[in-house]
């Protein structure tokens, strides 16, 4: 058998990594800070020392999946929001950007994860890892949804007291609160629409 070469190896490491990352959004989805190894390397199919290779600890493969979904969040956040912006304003709603929002979590569990989490500050993880995350999480993602309220709200009627940055923040919960039993049973994408009707109706101008 001929040996696999160095860039081989590398490929294989990336969907491993990748593999390994996917599932334990999904186990911490399910079990939260009760996660283990164990559960992910089920999860994934693969052998519990072939997770133990790439993560020796829960810790590091949580921060792992929130580092890799700021990333994304960064590209997906920013797109949400410029769409609804460049829409016209018969065809912009909080309604129409909260069920996509939540279809996109139905299909990126991590993407979730880090808006749940980041709603809390990231309090669950050592505090070496969550102050980089915080800050990172306001800057993709509180600061685009802060900048599309603010957008509308140069257009329409201002909620009185509540900063757009504060606004983005409870939005996000709302949705993140509703969203989780839906995606424990895999039925949020379904869902997506009914739930954020029933969070926006009224707020939209119609």
């Amino acid at each position: 058998m001929t040996p696999r070469t160095k860039e081989q190896n590398e490929i294989i490491r990336i969907r491993r990594i990748a593999q390994i990352v996917k599932a334990a959004a999904d186990v911490y989805l399910d079990k939260g800070v009760l996660m283990e190894i164990r559960d992910v390397a089920a999860s994934a199919e693969l052998g519990y020392g072939t997770v133990y290779h790439y993560y020796k600890n829960k810790t590091d493969l949580l921060h792992d999946v929130l580092w890799q979904a700021m990333e994304r969040a960064a590209v997906e956040m920013a797109e949400l929001v410029n769409s609804d912006i460049a829409a016209s304003a018969n065809q912009r709603s909080y309604t129409g950007w909260g069920s996509r929002l939540l279809k996109l979590w139905a299909r990126d569990h991590g993407l979730y994860l880090l808006c749940q989490l980041g709603g809390d500050h990231f309090r669950s993880l050592p505090e070496q890892f969550a102050g980089a995350l915080t800050v990172a999480y306001h800057e993709n993602v509180l600061r685009p949804v802060s900048a599309m309220i603010e957008y509308r709200q140069e257009r329409e009627v201002k909620e009185a007291g509540v900063s757009p940055p504060r606004q983005a923040e409870l939005l996000l919960a709302a949705l993140t609160g509703c969203a989780l039993l839906p995606l424990r049973r895999g039925t949020l994408h379904t869902e997506a629409e009914q739930i954020a009707h029933f969070l926006f109706e009224g707020r939209d101008i119609s």
